[in-house]
C-alpha cells in the first residue's frame, strides 16, 4: 500500500558549530527498499538518528506517518544502528524476551526460525558469538519485527561477502512489503541490487533522488557507477555523522 511515510522539509542539525543537516528536504513512500547513499560525513547517519527520534533538529520539519518523531513513531520503527549496543552477558534468547517485551509486532518465531537456519544457538552470550554472528542476531531482530519503517545504518560493514548476501537475502525475504527500508550505505555495488530507489546525500542535503530503474534506463549506468560520477571531486573522509 503506497503512501508517503516520510517527510522531512528543510532540515537542520548541527554538531556545535558543525552543521551536519543543512537544508535537508526527503520524501519517501511506502512499500519500498531505498539506498541512502553519500561519502563519509555527509549526514547519513545524523538523519537515521533524526528520523528514529534520537535527535532532534533545530529547524525544519520531520514526518513520519505523518507524525512527528515520539512515542508513536517509535512504535512503526525498526531501528539497526551502525554499533552492536546489547550487553554481553545477555543470551540470545534473552534479546527475543527483550523485544517480545517491548514491539507487539516483534515475532518471536520467525526469529528462532531465522536463528535455526543459520544454526545460532539462542543460549549463548552475547559476548561467546563472533563479530559477524553478533551482527547477523541483531539483524534478526530488527527483521523479526512487522514494521512501516526500518532503518538500517551501514548493515552490511565490516562482515566477509558471505555474509553480506546473507544480510540482504533476510531484508529482502522478511521485512514488511507494505513498510519501507531505508538503508544507510557506501557498500553501494553490494546492495544496489535490492533497492528500488536512491537518494544521495552530500553536505547534508539530497542532491539526487531517483528510481533505480530510471537510473539504468536514463544513465546506462549502475547505481554505483553513477554514484563515483557524482561523488568524483568528494574528498572521502571524516567519520560517520
Amino acid at each position: 500500500m503506497s503512501g508517503i511515510l516520510i517527510q522531512c522539509q528543510d532540515v537542520w542539525k548541527s554538531y556545535g558549530k558543525r552543521e551536519v543537516l543543512r537544508g535537508l528536504s526527503l520524501q519517501l513512500e511506502s512499500g519500498k527498499i531505498v539506498g541512502l547513499l553519500g561519502p563519509n560525513g555527509s549526514g547519513k547517519t545524523t538523519l537515521i538518528k533524526v528520523l528514529n527520534g534520537l535527535l532532534r533538529v533545530e529547524r525544519g520539519t520531520v514526518l513520519i506517518d505523518g507524525e512527528e518523531p515520539g512515542t508513536y513513531t517509535k512504535s512503526i520503527i525498526s531501528y539497526l544502528p551502525d554499533k552492536p549496543y546489547f550487553a554481553g552477558w545477555m543470551k540470545v534468547s534473552d534479546l527475543f524476551d527483550l523485544f517480545e517485551d517491548f514491539y507487539e509486532d516483534f515475532e518471536r518465531g520467525k526469529a528462532e526460525g531465522m536463528c535455526r537456519t543459520l544454526q545460532i544457538d539462542t543460549g549463548l552470550r552475547m559476548k561467546t558469538l563472533s563479530k559477524g554472528t553478533k551482527e547477523k542476531v541483531q539483524l534478526i531482530l530488527v527483521m523479526s519485527r512487522k514494521a512501516k519503517l526500518y532503518l538500517l545504518d551501514e548493515p552490511i560493514a565490516g562482515v566477509d561477502p558471505a555474509a553480506r548476501d546473507f544480510i540482504l537475502g533476510t531484508i529482502l525475504s522478511n521485512y514488511n512489503p507494505d513498510g519501507t527500508v531505508l538503508i544507510s550505505t557506501h557498500l553501494i555495488s553490494d546492495v544496489e541490487r535490492v533497492l528500488d530507489e536512491v537518494a544521495f546525500l552530500q553536505n547534508g542535503q539530497v542532491v539526487r533522488q531517483e528510481l533505480v530503474d530510471d537510473i539504468r534506463e536514463k544513465e546506462g549506468k549502475s547505481v554505483d557507477e553513477l554514484f563515483r560520477d557524482v561523488f568524483r571531486t568528494v574528498p572521502f573522509g571524516g567519520g560517520a555523522w
